[in-house]
């Protein structure tokens, strides 16, 4: 029988499965290195294990002791699986911005969970690095793991993973692509296939907010170069030790928008269900792919699985919330289906400009179609108006029909994003969409402005 003696010799063996569809458009062979295969779904369940079993030979960790460490998830995940086995308990510091469902899986494996501030500095004693070394101080036979300079993380790579992706590919692959966060991958299988190949190309994927690009290029550490970010487990406002610079040839730098975007994508056109920096790989490949040839084998590693993302790239809601989501929206129409069901806010050319101010404070709108006898006669426009009453405050007990700008464009349901965008400008804030019913709506600059976003 082939049994395994515990969920931990499990880990490893991860299959490197070929890139269709998402990379159509690059002549090289593109291969990924899926992670999620092993036991908590990660990569970094290979590095968890060698740091503990490190710990354990040098006297750090104690029987009965309890691992602390500041972690995006995935680290914590594969020290819930190690500190199970071998009987520790386990206490994870995580940033807000980390997924709820990385939190509650941790929570679900045993570990205890506290959770910082993303926007503070990595001295800020709110920061998780700082959290993480105080409760190793103050926590009784404890051990901090610290995966940023605990260079156990990258030897894991290159004892495992880098050979692993050498045989998978009979030492044909030309090119690694990867996520770069502790840097404990990256370093670790780069240097053990430029070890077998010095020509193979090492291409490490950060965000926007990081500083690992620029300090890879100029040697500064830039400080305005930081900012938060969204995009999970890669980038950092700090340099661990287990990033080898000397190992990596070139940074790219990928949207937050873009890694999500992408991360949909991998799912939709491979059926690979994986997680945020699998996203910025993939669109960080893309962009890089004039660097490829035809004869070239690009291997690319998806760190995580996609169920950790369930709620953030994954969910239409926050997607959309943060311009990320790409609707499709193609004309006039597609632009009223989030408002289309309510009905189109308009004012008397009799009416008092006082009304046309509460009007817009109770429907929350910027501009009202003016209307005489059934007809559109004109415009009302917040910015004009609240102009026209700080010059007139009197102006608020005129009508309507001695202040309004003139009318709005009518446009047919099919009018295109392109013909909209013409039509709206600085003077002429909306248009009005005449409807197959005989009835109108609105499509305001705003409107076009999220879709084309």
């Amino acid at each position: 029988m082939k049994i395994y003696n515990n969920i931990l010799e499990t880990i490893g063996n991860t299959p490197l499965v070929r890139l269709n569809k998402i990379t159509k458009d690059v002549e090289a062979t593109v291969l990924a290195k899926v992670e999620t295969t092993n036991p908590g779904n990660s990569v970094k369940d290979r590095m968890a294990l060698k740091m503990v079993e490190d710990a354990e030979k040098a006297g750090l960790l104690k029987p009965g002791g309890t691992i602390i460490e500041g972690t995006s998830g995935n680290t914590g995940m594969g020290l819930a699986l190690v500190a199970i086995i071998k009987g520790y308990k386990l206490i994870c510091v995580l940033s807000d911005k980390q997924s709820k469902e990385k939190m509650d899986i941790l929570r679900a494996v045993g570990a205890e969970v506290v959770v910082c501030p993303t926007n503070v500095e990595p001295e800020d004693p709110r920061s998780y690095y700082s959290v993480s070394k105080r409760l190793a101080e103050e926590t009784p036979n404890s051990w901090y793991v610290n995966q940023y300079d605990n260079l156990s993380n990258r030897q894991a790579h290159y004892e495992q993973t880098g050979p692993e992706i050498w045989e998978q590919t009979d030492g044909k692959i030309t090119h690694f692509v990867v996520g770069v966060g502790t840097g404990g991958t990256v370093s670790g299988i780069g240097k053990y296939l430029k070890e077998k190949n010095p020509d193979i190309k090492i291409l490490g994927i950060d965000t926007y907010g990081s500083v690992f690009k620029k300090y890879h290029e100029t040697g500064i550490f830039d400080e305005n170069e930081i900012y938060p970010y969204i995009t999970e487990g890669i980038g950092e406002d700090i340099l661990p030790k287990n990033v080898d610079f000397d190992v990596i040839d070139h940074f790219e730098k990928v949207t937050d928008k873009d890694a999500a975007i992408y991360t949909r994508k991998i799912a939709l056109e491979e059926g690979i269900f994986v997680g945020n920096s699998a996203g910025s790989a993939v669109k960080g490949l893309l962009q890089m792919k004039d660097m490829f040839k035809k004869d070239d084998v690009v291997v690319v590693l998806f760190h995580d699985h996609g169920s950790r993302y369930v709620g953030k790239m994954f969910n239409d809601d926050w997607m959309r919330d943060r311009g990320f989501l790409e609707e499709g929206h193609q004309s006039a129409e597609d632009l009223l289906e989030h408002h289309k069901d309510q009905p189109l806010v308009t004012i008397g050319v009799e009416e008092l400009v006082s009304h046309a101010v509460a009007k817009m404070r109770t429907f929350k709108i910027s501009q009202i179609p003016v209307t005489k006898d059934g007809e559109f006669v004109g415009m009302i426009d917040e910015t004009a108006l609240i102009n026209q009453i700080v010059d007139n405050e009197q102006i608020k007990d005129e009508a309507i029909g001695n202040i309004m700008g003139p009318k709005l464009p009518v446009v047919k349901p099919n009018a295109s994003i392109k013909e909209l965008s013409k039509l709206i400008n600085k003077d002429v804030p909306a248009v009005l969409v005449e409807l197959e019913n005989g009835k109108f709506h609105i499509v305001t600059r705003h409107d076009v402005i999220s879709a084309m976003s």
